[in-house]
């Protein structure tokens, strides 16, 4: 079952006991991106500000964002399991339009633009993601 990429009491109780010094903790990015006119793509990424970046310098003309004009972020969800993170890119994947608008608009009715209240305006250095493809 999908844990929502939130941290179980297990895992708090054992992050207490980590030194201060301890490596931060790598986190991965479940991100829907739309077009004006919402055509969707979902996709997952260690690095989102690089994966914006690359969606929106449109980089590849015959990239799926490109043909489309998908560059805004609306929909996005953190976690700390890459493998969590495969599966709900995936399980986004095989619902059906309607329930993924419903997932957007819920949180963001107004579809805005999200990526300037999560990533700093200098996304400009492309990159790929662990895994991509289209909704």
């Amino acid at each position: 079952m999908w844990a929502g990429g939130t941290l179980l009491p297990v895992e708090l109780r054992s992050l207490k006991r980590s030194p201060r010094y301890a490596r931060r903790m790598k986190l991965y990015y479940v991100c829907i991106l739309a077009s004006l006119r919402r055509v969707l793509y979902i996709g997952v990424t260690g690095n989102l500000e690089n994966r914006l970046g690359y969606h929106r310098s449109l980089q590849d003309p015959n990239a799926f964002n490109a043909r489309y004009g998908i560059t805004r972020l609306v929909h996005l969800e953190e976690f700390t399991d890459v493998n969590q993170a495969i599966a709900r890119e995936k399980q986004l994947k095989s619902w059906n339009r309607a329930k993924k608008i419903r997932l957007i608009q819920r949180s963001n009715p107004d579809w805005a633009d999200l990526a300037p209240t999560v990533v700093p305006p200098s996304h400009t250095d492309p990159s790929p993601s662990l895994r991509s493809g289209s909704g």
